[in-house]
């Protein structure tokens, strides 16, 4: 859901002269818009940038649950619980597609599990902000899953043959989920005056968290070119940010909510609005693990591994028994 780009490793970008063979044969690939699949030769640090963004991505798309499944009770009509309900499941579904893409990578999902739990992998730092009131589940729908969709379509086209497939039906879905925030925002503003300051508070504190969703400006992110070299990354942060903003202004206004953001102005020449960053040193401190809700996320990840723990201990001896009685009767 959220393929948030912070710094990679790596240093820098070959040109194809600077190549061997292997590599200059791998790279034109990519460039003539080919698909790497599984089995194919690949540059160690490609498969382990790969590893590290479909990681974070389904490890943010089952965190991603956890700020909207503790409203599925208290959702105000029989209707939406069941609406959030789905939209929870769809999330613990891309977080599947996800992991599977990046195991044929030669990661196992328990390695993934157990660099998340300690701190290795990160997930969006967009889900260590707290949901404090129903506003917040139109704004989550609306701004987060709406840059989540920025971010995600151009995924279709990454050279990663699984990673790429997988984000076909995650987009289709994500797309559902927009709406669905964005009707919630509908019905907040149409209400009384209290639901529309409820839907405006809930647009100012999610504002600049789903700035903060596309990484760090371009300026900071001085590796990201090999991961466009690549093709992994299709364009750049601030690109994206460009974009979701000029797309969700207008929303905004529909709505007859105001963006918290005073230096917001149409820029003629550029063709797109101008706006103020967001403050880059909280982004850096969440990812750090210093955010309102660092703590309680990650809890809640590995209290859900250790009370699974005998799910999948029964899941792995069961599949032994069948293995067992297989080579039995051959």
């Amino acid at each position: 859901m959220y393929a948030q780009m912070i710094k990679s490793t790596g240093q820098g970008v070959k040109s194809l002269d600077e190549m061997d063979p292997q590599e200059r044969a791998f790279q034109e690939r990519i460039d003539a818009g080919g698909k790497i699949e599984p089995k194919d030769w690949m540059p160690e640090g490609y498969r382990k940038n790969l590893i590290r963004q479909i990681g974070q991505h389904a490890h943010s798309e089952i965190v991603g649950q956890l700020p909207e499944g503790n409203w599925i009770t208290r959702a105000p009509t029989l209707e939406r619980k069941a609406i959030l309900l789905a939209k929870v499941q769809d999330e613990a579904g891309h977080g599947l597609y996800l992991y599977c893409a990046a195991e044929t990578l030669g990661i196992t999902r328990d390695e993934m599990f157990e660099a998340l739990h300690e701190g290795r992998m990160k997930y969006s730092s967009i889900f260590n902000y707290p949901t404090l009131t129903w506003a917040d589940m139109g704004a989550v729908g609306w701004l987060v899953d709406g840059a989540a969709i920025m971010n995600q379509v151009p995924l279709q086209r990454t050279s990663y043959g699984p990673y790429a497939r997988a984000m076909v039906r995650i987009c289709k879905e994500e797309s559902f989920h927009q709406r669905q925030g964005f009707d919630i925002m509908m019905k907040m503003v149409k209400g009384t005056e209290a639901q529309k300051k409820m839907a405006q508070d809930a647009l100012n504190r999610f504002w600049y968290p789903s700035l903060m969703m596309f990484g760090p400006s371009d300026a900071d992110s001085v590796h990201s070119a090999q991961s466009m070299a690549w093709k992994i990354k299709m364009n750049t942060n601030d690109e994206l940010r460009q974009k979701f903003v000029d797309q969700t202004v207008p929303q905004a206004e529909y709505l007859g909510l105001t963006i918290p953001d005073d230096t917001l102005a149409w820029n003629e020449e550029k063709g797109g609005y101008d706006f103020a960053e967001p403050d880059w040193s909280e982004f850096f401190d969440v990812l750090k693990g210093n955010g309102p809700c660092n703590h309680d996320r990650l809890n809640a990840r590995k209290e859900a591994w250790e009370d699974g723990a005998w799910v999948r201990e029964g899941m792995l001896a069961h599949a032994a028994k069948k293995r067992a009685a297989k080579l039995a009767a051959e």
